[in-house]
């Protein structure tokens, strides 16, 4: 299974007032890996709004924290293609503490559903973009 890997460094602005990354932001640093991920298959999410008038939300995310991310830290977010089907992305992400041995911070397995932008309904991920997306499952990334 191909991959695509990503860093972030941790800022105030992540953090709460222990000092460690806030559990909520855990979501904002995995969607931003997730974006670089389909970018890196040559799919922005912006192109897929404006030639097919669809959109990927968010339909089902699980996270799991192991160890936590502290200020200052670098870590690194893995993101793998698990599954995709007409209408669904599912990717797994790991987050590894780069600044403390490359140690599991946590996991975030995500489904992304494919909706129309003017019905809000799923809608069929067009072909050449599962074609894209199976780059980051066959190993072309």
């Amino acid at each position: 299974m191909a991959t695509h890997r990503i860093t972030f460094r941790v800022y105030y602005e992540d953090t709460d007032a222990g000092g460690i990354v806030y559990h909520a932001r855990y979501l904002a640093f995995a969607e931003r890996a997730r974006t670089e991920a389909i970018r890196s298959v040559d799919a922005a999410v912006t192109d897929l709004a404006r030639e097919y008038e669809q959109h990927f939300v968010v339909r089902k995310a699980d996270i799991r924290y192991m160890s936590p991310l502290r200020l200052d830290d670098l870590m690194e977010i893995e993101t793998a293609l698990v599954d995709l089907t007409p209408t669904r992305i599912k990717l797994s992400q790991s987050f590894r503490n780069v600044s403390r041995n490359n140690e599991s911070s946590a996991i975030v397995n995500v489904e992304l559903a494919c909706l129309g932008i003017s019905t809000m309904k799923p809608e069929r991920i067009p072909t050449s973009w599962c074609e894209r997306i199976r780059k980051l499952e066959a190993g072309e990334v």
